[in-house]
């Protein structure tokens, strides 16, 4: 795979989300490339409300595609601060750019939550083989 199919500057999870840092404590949360490609044509997406609080794995969303229905796991714990709501009228956002306008949500880390715990771009290839 390409370095633009897996930005460097982003981390990831097995769950195959990415994560980017936003600034002041905020990060910004989608699915991969490997997902959306794996979850075929989008056709919905269920994102949590502003305000929520997760758990590293919880389950805080779902993306809905032709094929199947996927959860969305929270990378890391924190407070939700904001929803892509273009992903609302427009779901295939995820699929023909997953790492920019197909943004998902914003996380106000908890208090001592970083993104070293997750997965580098070389890694995460690994994994997903």
């Amino acid at each position: 795979m390409s370095d633009a199919t897996y930005p460097e500057n982003l981390r990831y999870t097995s769950d195959h989300e990415w994560v980017s840092e936003a600034g002041e404590g905020i990060v910004r949360v989608g699915i991969t490339h490997y997902a959306q490609e794996a979850l075929g044509d989008v056709v919905y997406v269920s994102l949590p409300a502003v305000g929520d609080t997760v758990e590293p794995g919880d389950s805080c969303g779902e993306v809905e595609s032709t094929k199947s229905v996927s959860d969305l796991y929270a990378p890391l714990g924190g407070t939700i601060t904001a929803v892509n709501d273009a992903l609302e009228g427009t779901p295939e956002l995820v699929n023909s750019d997953p790492y920019e306008q197909g943004w998902m949500y914003e996380l106000q880390l908890a208090d001592g939550a970083d993104t070293s715990s997750l997965l580098d771009a070389a890694a995460y290839q690994t994994e997903i083989g």
